[in-house]
Parts: C-alpha cells; structure tokens; sequence
C-alpha cells in the first residue's frame, strides 16, 4: 500500500490506471521500431504479470496495462528496456512514419530523421510538454499538424512547421520554412527553434500558444 501510494505518473515510468491500483507501462521504442526480441519479452512479460492489455498508444509505444505496484520492478528487470519519457515537462515522442526507408510515396528518409531527433531531444527538459512528427511525404502520416515540431519530405527538400497541438483545443501547426535541403541543415533549424522555445516561452507554455502570443514572425527572425 505503502508504494502504490508514493508512486506517481512517469515515476518508474508508470501511469495509474482508472482503477486508481494498477499501472500501465510503455517502454520507449524510439519512432516506434521494434524488434522480434522485443516482442516476445513484451509478450512474455505480459503473460507472466497478468496484464490486463497490451495496447499500442498513439506515440507508437506498446503499453502493458494492468500492472500491479508490487511487480512494477521486476517486470522492468525481465523486459531490459529503457522506460523513457511519457510524460512529464520534455520531449515526449517522435513520431515517424517509413518515408523513403520502405514507403513508395516518400520523398525524404523520415525514419532516419526521426532516429536522429528522438536521439537528441528525447526526454530533454523543456517549458512543457513537447511533441514532434516526422514524415516523408506531404501526407503527413506521423500528424505533423498537431506537432509542436513537425518535418515533412517533398522533392524539394524539408518542411519545418511548428506550434501544433492536439487535445481538446487543438492547433493547427504553422509552417516555419520551406526547401530545407539537407538533413544538417533540418537539425540546425530545429535546434534553433528548440533553444527559442527555452528562452522565450512561459511554462507551462506550449510552442503553439507561445506563437500566439508573441507572433510566428518573432520565431523566423530569431531562426531564420
């Protein structure tokens, strides 16, 4: 009783279920790649801890559901992989769809983008929650529209866009800057809005709401 009690959303990398006794869990799978190995220790972990679920979560992470207090550490022990971050004032995810690695319509290597930024900003510390989506094409499979910072692939080189967000009052992303040739180029940029976003927004302030108080051009001047 004594640890159910003192845990708390992300610590142990948990969730307090709606029953308010059990947890869920989602281990980081970076851009959502996994592994057969990976697989079969999510599967036996499940069977052995009695998961009520196993449920694949919308940032492309695979969640066991129904997790008891007691078992929280030894199943993290059996599955060996890194809890990362779901939650929490830092960069959560980074969706990624297949881009040019398997996808006929991809026009950029989304997949290696997104490896590159989950690299770099997963679970970085910043004003608030923080998403971002990486795509190969103009259809934007990984919802660059509701990404705090989204890349998106066209023949003419990346997209940047920014300030989107979901939720019950949803943002539609602006777009930041367009022929983006390289992938350095990409990363310098959003390294760029990343350090704006430190300094200018007021927690905990989205990308998308701090946009809206101080005006998209304030971001291109300082950026671009």
């Amino acid at each position: 009783m004594e640890e159910k009690s003192r845990l708390k959303d992300g610590e142990k990398g948990v969730v307090l279920q709606r029953d308010k006794e059990t947890y869920a869990i989602a281990p980081h799978l970076a851009c959502g790649v996994v592994t057969p190995e990976v697989l079969r220790k999510l599967a036996d972990a499940a069977e052995k801890y009695n998961a009520a679920a196993v449920k694949v979560t919308s940032a492309a992470r695979i969640a066991l559901v129904g997790i008891r207090p007691e078992d929280i550490d030894n199943i993290w022990r059996d599955l060996g992989i890194a809890p990362g971050h779901a939650v929490g004032m830092c960069v959560r995810s980074v969706k990624a769809c297949p881009g040019t690695a398997f996808c006929r319509l991809g026009q950029r290597d989304s997949l290696g983008m997104g490896m590159k930024l989950d690299e770099i900003y997963h679970g970085m510390d910043l004003p608030s929650k923080t998403k971002m989506g990486v795509s190969g094409c103009k259809n934007q499979c990984a919802e660059n529209c509701i990404k705090d910072v989204g890349l998106h692939g066209t023949k003419n080189g990346w997209v940047l866009t920014v300030g989107g967000k979901g939720t019950s009052r949803p943002r539609l992303a602006d777009t930041l800057a367009e022929g983006i040739e390289s992938d350095e180029q990409a990363l310098e940029l959003v390294a760029k809005v990343v350090d704006f976003y430190k300094t200018n927004a007021e927690k905990p302030e989205r990308i998308g709401a701090m946009l809206d108080r101080i005006g998209l051009d304030a971001m291109k001047a300082a950026v671009l």
